[in-house]
Order: structure tokens, then sequence, then C-alpha cells
């Protein structure tokens, strides 16, 4: 049986199941210094079975990662959404953004979207991310997401630091989930500006 990849639309994205058209900017960013915390920089093979496994991941797991796509333009940023390959220890909420797309809150809320819609429509009742504990954008992003570095939770091998994501309780109606929305609103703002580091 196949299955239906939902679409997802926020403020400014619109999240759709990876497509062979976007293979290109996936294997541009996944043979390139960037992918140095996600196992990489890959070859050209190893990239290919990777994408091959994001759109398989969907109809062996049900749920899997969406391409990041702009509302305006339908320009591609990146990746968000769920992944649990075999012998993960348990679902996690991951994202990669393309280089020239970071530090614009992307992200953040394409992750916020991914999150509501497994808390809400799958019945998820948490995550977590494993995350390169030299990742230092990635772990900005999770904190900002509410999620707290968990010291007593299994790793996938021992080089990752977990990070557990607030459970849908947690979240329904709190001042985390109100600083969430806010966050994604100023960088709507066309007048918005961030300076400093890069936030994801």
């Amino acid at each position: 049986m196949t299955v239906s990849i939902p679409t997802l639309e926020t403020k400014r994205l619109i999240l759709r199941g990876p497509e062979p058209d976007d293979y290109p900017d996936f294997k541009a960013t996944f043979t390139s210094y960037r992918a140095r915390f996600m196992g990489g920089p890959l070859n050209a093979y190893e990239s290919w079975m990777l994408y091959a496994a994001e759109i398989g991941h969907w109809q062996i797991r049900g749920y899997g990662m969406w391409m990041i796509h702009d509302k305006a333009t339908d320009e591609t940023y990146g990746m968000a959404g769920g992944w649990k390959p075999a012998k993960w220890p348990e679902q996690e909420l991951a994202w990669v953004i393309w280089p020239d797309a970071a530090g614009k809150g992307y992200a953040l809320e394409a992750v916020d979207a991914a999150r509501r819609y497994f808390y809400s429509q799958l019945g998820w009742d948490g995550a977590v991310s494993y995350i390169d504990p030299k990742n230092l954008d990635s772990i900005r992003l999770a904190e900002r997401l509410g999620a707290v570095k968990d010291k007593s939770a299994q790793t996938i091998d021992g080089n990752d630091a977990v990070y557990r994501h607030p459970s849908p309780a947690q979240l329904d109606g709190s001042q985390l989930a109100h600083g969430i929305e806010m966050e994604i609103g100023h960088y709507a703002d066309p007048l918005f500006k961030p300076k400093g580091w890069a936030l994801d």
C-alpha cells in the first residue's frame, strides 16, 4: 500500500514529501562540509542512497521528512520531519537546512509544524532529536523548541547527545508554545533583520 504524504502549510512555508526533482539540492548539501554533523560529507552514491531512504521511510513508517518549500517562490530550503531507521532507539524530530537558507528561521517554523502534526494527527506522546555535541546551531534550535538534554536516554552510537522534546501536554497552551509562535512571526516580518550568529 502506498502512503499518501500530507502537505503542511505555515506562515511562509509549504512542507511536501520529497520528490525526484528535489534531489540536486539534497545532494549538494550532503556531499558538502555542511553534512559533517550528519555522517557526511557523503559521496554521490551514498547521497543517492540516503535520499532514496528519505522517500522509502514514508512507506515503511507512515511518516518521514518533508521537503521545505517557500510558499511564494517554491524554492527549497531543506528538510524537516520524523526519522526512525532500524535500531533507532526512539522516534526523532530531525532537520537539515541548505547552507544558503540558514539563519532565517525556516528550520524553527518547519520543525514546529512537523511536531504539531505528529502530536495532533499521529498521536505521538513525545520525540527526541539526536544531535552531534559539536553541532551548536542544531542544539540552539532544539532548545528554542523546548527540548532538554536527556543524559539518561539511549543514544544511537554513544557519540550523539539526546534532546527530549516537551510532550503534547507540556506544550498545550504553554508560554513556550506562545514564544515559538512569536519568534516565527518575527522571522516572517520583512522588517525583521536578525543580527549575529545564524540560529538554524
